[in-house]
């Protein structure tokens, strides 16, 4: 009797969980009801908002899940996923919507893996970038959807081709001993982007993203930048060679933490195709200009890498409770890689942020800055580096620091304005900081439970 009674509860429980996930494909009022339906489930902790419209005038939503939605805390990380850039390749799409749901269920049921993660990073979720696509893909069905049905949007354009191109004024500045971060966009840039893209790019001005991932189908593999190949400039064909990046350590282990969670993606051979540990570098596998991935590296703070996680872009609804189970502890484990490295706050010497200050690490020519309150948050591998804080009108200090495995270290950097060279007026911003928002707890991450852009 007594076992009888365990199996029915543990029936129960498996029906408790499968009846809070719904394996089905979402057009896109059915997504909006989904995101909203989170939202009302968790209203504390999540928030959801639009950074604009398709061509189509399809709202480009967001869910942000956070202790204080709405709200940037000092020196808590700012994390993005992007699904269904490609409108044909919905895998990305209905697995940020299981993500979603997934997030706010464990957060109810007092997981402290999911509480500490939702406490101590901002997570925004954007479903789809691509609506307009996705329902035309859609129309089709999984069934008889063609390769490129839905890729592009409602322009014809393929989203993944249309952000400005940094990667050119890169390649020319590494050549006259230049810089290769926050390159500045053309003068004429607006009037070369789609609706989407153009959203996309005024949402990570507007937040201090530290790490990103956009997902994709057609294959399976982590990818990291660099996307396009410095050779595609002087050739018309396609040209594959690994094109590193200045960080290209860290990326290799970024997507390795994906692969290697992932249930398969690790072991290489997946849709015909061969990738050494599941990842592989852009440019190797082929040249491609005007990326996502690379923009964000180039322009922001944000060090983002594309995940391909289908050989079906379209694959049936009956192979997305698998999917799911293969790819959610990697979907936690990337956003837990946002706290690694450093972090801390730059003010001067009245304690005041001093936003826009330039955090540089000696060895590795990409620097990253500090956001609106004066927080930065450097990635970085474990191992020792020296680490340069520096902005107009003050005198730079430079640190030595260690950083571990488990947790990001504190550097805290206050600078001496420079007496001959004075900082630039700026108007007051609130962020006076004082020794207890400086003490900021860190909560070190649980333990893991497991392991066509």
């Amino acid at each position: 009797m007594a076992r009888w009674l365990r199996s029915l509860g543990g029936a129960l429980l498996l029906l408790d969980v499968a009846a809070a996930l719904s394996f089905l494909h979402h057009r896109y009022e059915e997504m909006v009801q989904a995101l909203f339906g989170v939202q009302s489930q968790c209203p504390y902790v999540t928030r959801i908002y639009s950074i604009g419209r398709s061509v189509e005038g399809r709202h480009l939503y967001v869910l942000e899940f956070s202790d204080y939605p709405g709200i940037h805390e000092p020196m808590e990380p700012e994390f993005k996923y992007v699904g269904n850039m490609h409108g044909n390749e919905v895998l990305g799409r209905e697995l940020l919507l299981q993500l979603s749901e997934f997030l706010c269920e464990e957060y109810r049921r007092g997981n402290q893996r999911i509480i500490h993660l939702i406490h101590d990073t901002r997570i925004h979720i954007m479903p789809s970038m691509n609506p307009d696509g996705y329902e035309v893909a859609a129309k089709q069905g999984p069934d008889s959807n063609g390769y490129l049905t839905g890729r592009n949007n409602a322009n014809g354009v393929d989203l993944n081709r249309n952000f400005p191109d940094l990667n050119t004024f890169m390649y020319y500045s590494r050549e006259i001993n230049g810089p290769n971060h926050h390159i500045p966009l053309p003068d004429n840039w607006k009037s070369q982007v789609e609706p989407e893209t153009l959203a996309v790019i005024q949402w990570i001005s507007s937040y201090n993203f530290v790490l990103s991932a956009n997902l994709h189908g057609g294959a399976v593999v982590a990818n990291y930048p660099y996307d396009k190949s410095h050779d595609q400039r002087f050739r018309s064909h396609r040209r594959t060679i690994n094109t590193p990046t200045p960080d290209d350590k860290l990326f290799q282990k970024l997507a390795k933490t994906y692969s290697y969670a992932h249930g398969w993606m690790h072991r290489g051979w997946n849709c015909g195709d061969y990738f050494a540990d599941g990842i592989t570098n852009g440019a190797s596998w082929y040249s491609l200009s005007k990326g996502m991935q690379d923009f964000n590296y180039l322009y922001t703070n944000c060090f983002e890498i594309t995940l391909e996680l289908s050989c079906n872009k379209f694959p049936p609804e009956e192979d997305l409770e698998r999917q799911w189970m293969a790819n959610r502890e990697a979907l936690v484990a990337f956003i837990e890689e946002v706290h690694q490295g450093i972090k801390g706050m730059v003010t001067d010497e009245n304690n005041n942020g001093i936003a826009g200050a330039v955090i540089s690490v000696q060895g590795i020519s990409h620097d990253i800055t500090a956001g609106d309150v004066g927080d930065y948050f450097r990635l970085l591998l474990p191992g020792t580096y020296t680490v340069t804080a520096s902005a107009e009108g003050y005198q730079p200090q430079t640190v030595t620091t260690t950083v571990g495995p488990a947790a990001p270290s504190l550097v805290h950097f206050q600078l001496k304005q420079d007496a001959v060279k004075k900082p630039p007026e700026r108007k007051a911003s609130g962020t006076r900081m004082n020794n207890k928002a400086l003490q900021k707890k860190v909560v070190p991450r649980a333990t893991r439970r497991g392991t066509q852009r």
